[in-house]
Formats: structure tokens, sequence, C-alpha cells
């Protein structure tokens, strides 16, 4: 793990939850509560738990721009709930930040930094 250093950059863990009305059936396979973790690459699941394929193709487009720091005004920084991609569930599935950790752009990618970037 980096120190904040010249070459270093903030990530968010992620935790996405599956939330459902109560009294309401889920049919995505899911229980509420259901979750995984997002630490920096790696997804974590609890012992014994699954995550539908359906439901986490809902979230994946959107993790990568959760994980880093947003404009308070940015609808990624206020909207945190994701529906269940089944037309027919009422759950949804919520992403919320937690802790940030440091990276170090040299640790992650073996393009040196001051390359051509996106922003020429």
């Amino acid at each position: 793990m980096a120190t904040l250093g010249s070459d270093a950059f903030e990530l968010y863990d992620l935790r996405v939850e599956v939330i459902c009305p109560p009294g309401r059936k889920i049919c995505c396979g899911a229980k509420e509560g259901d979750h995984f973790e997002l630490r920096g690459e790696m997804l974590y699941l609890p012992p014994g738990q699954g995550f539908s394929i359906y439901s986490l193709s809902a979230v994946l487009p959107l993790l990568a721009a959760k994980q880093r720091p947003t404009h308070p005004n940015d609808w990624m920084t206020t909207d945190c709930e994701i529906a269940c991609p089944d037309p027919n569930c009422p759950s949804r599935l919520r992403i919320t930040r937690m802790g940030k950790r440091i990276f170090s752009h040299g640790d992650v990618t073996a393009v040196p930094l001051g390359v051509l970037s996106d922003d020429e």
C-alpha cells in the first residue's frame, strides 16, 4: 500500500447490499442483506454466500466511478440505489462508500507517469 506521495491516488472501498421493501418477495435469488465488498479491484463475498450474476451486471458498470472521489453535486455522489435487473423484482442494490485506500500508480500499472494520457 502506498503512502500519499507524488504518484498516489485514493479509491473508496465499496459495499453493495441487497435491500427490499418489507413484505415483498425478492425474485432474483438473493436475500435481504446479501452483499459483497469491493476493495481496490478485488471483490469479496462472505463465506458461503453467492451473488446473482444478473444483479452483479446491473452494478458492475458503476463501481469504478463510485470508487473515485466525485463532485458533491454529481449524481454519482448522491445516488446509491440501483434497481434489480429483473423487472418483476422490487429489490435494489445499495452501493455504500466506505473507507478510502491509497494506491501507487507504479504498483497498479506498467505505464509510467508522464506518458500520453487521456487529457492529451
